[in-house]
């Protein structure tokens, strides 16, 4: 079971859309789907038909008392045939003072022990996070192998994008995961040069982070979230139908053997330099995340290496120098920043 957080602490940029479209286009492709809903607005249950008034248990009573209380296929729901709601509820809202007694660790385990009970069940299992960095999404991350950020394409969310790397990868540290990260740009109007011109620096600054795909802004996703259906079960001819098949087809196309990984070195020497870091478009530009970073060597001989893990493709990195972003000094080949100063470009066959 491959288990994918959907998560963005900011609100309003398509996260449990991604959630309930994402989740019926797998599910209408032949996948086994369970929709695990974190917020509790309890938004992605609504948009799956159920309301969330009507239940005597959700996801908090699994999660609050994993001894005691029900298992989560004890609350689980069918959608239809392929596609199953964990759902949620206001109460949810209390669960980080119900567990707040508990092993700090311990209280983070308890979604990725529930889904543990259900893992041979479900192709995927897409977890809805609330727009917050709480206890429930600490549990998403930890349960999640993947993590989709939902971007919407404006300024401003590009200016609290690396914000929001940043802490997700800081957040997964701390729980000790190294979950994959992809960002998606949503909210688009190809009409707009502002929205194309946006789209364009999240392709530069994310590189192949990002989906190919691209959510576009279509009233026809919120008529479905209206009558609680995916997308995909209301009307199939719909942008947003073929847009989130084109992202179901995407993510399904990301299981693909990643054994073509080369292990690439590169160095850096600086006999002033005290903190060397490397980020570029193969870690979303956050410094040293999923990098082995080794020093050797004192004054005009010290070296800094880092060992990147790279599939065949075109990258673009610089260096972070005490707090200072550079380019390679050894690489000549640099294309220009979007912000800042050049990127150095790698090349890896």
């Amino acid at each position: 079971m491959r288990v994918i957080a959907i998560v963005n602490q900011k609100g309003g940029c398509g996260k449990t859309t991604t959630t309930v479209n994402l989740a019926g286009c797998l599910a209408d492709e032949g996948a086994s789907v369970l929709v695990a809903d974190l917020d509790p607005q309890a938004h992605a249950t609504l948009a799956l038909g159920v309301d969330p008034e009507s239940l005597d248990e959700n996801l908090y009573e699994v999660l609050a008392d994993p001894e005691e209380g029900p298992c989560l296929d004890d609350v689980v729901l069918p959608i239809h045939e392929r596609l199953h709601v964990a759902p949620s509820g206001v109460i949810l809202a209390a669960l980080e003072q119900r567990l707040a007694d508990d092993h700090p660790e311990a209280r983070t385990r308890r979604l990725a022990e529930a889904l543990a009970g259900v893992q041979r069940r479900y192709d995927y299992t897409l977890i809805d996070c609330p727009p917050n960095l709480g206890i429930l999404t600490l549990n998403a991350l930890r349960a999640a192998d993947e993590i989709i950020v939902p971007l919407e394409t404006s300024h401003f969310s590009i200016q609290g994008a690396h914000k929001v790397l940043e802490t997700i990868a800081v957040l997964a540290d701390h729980v000790g995961q190294d979950p994959t990260v992809r960002v998606l740009p949503t909210l688009y109007d190809g009409r707009t040069r502002f929205a194309r011109d946006t789209l364009a620096e999240i392709r530069e600054v994310f590189g192949d982070l990002c989906f190919d795909t691209v959510i576009r802004t279509n009233v026809t996703l919120r008529e479905a979230a209206r009558r609680g259906v995916p997308i995909v079960r209301m009307r199939r001819s719909a942008n947003g139908a073929h847009d989130y098949m084109a992202l179901a087809a995407e993510v399904a196309a990301s299981e693909a053997d990643l054994s073509e990984a080369r292990e690439i070195v590169v160095e850096f020497r600086d006999p002033h330099a005290v903190d060397v870091r490397i980020a570029g478009s193969f870690n979303g530009w956050i410094p040293d995340r999923g990098v082995e970073s080794m020093t050797s060597g004192d004054g005009e001989a010290r070296v800094w290496r880092k060992v990147l893990h790279l599939e065949p493709g075109e990258y673009q990195y610089r260096y972070v120098v005490d707090g200072e972003w550079r380019p390679d000094p050894t690489n000549p080949n640099t294309v220009p920043g979007g912000q800042g100063p050049p990127a150095s470009r790698l090349v890896v066959r």
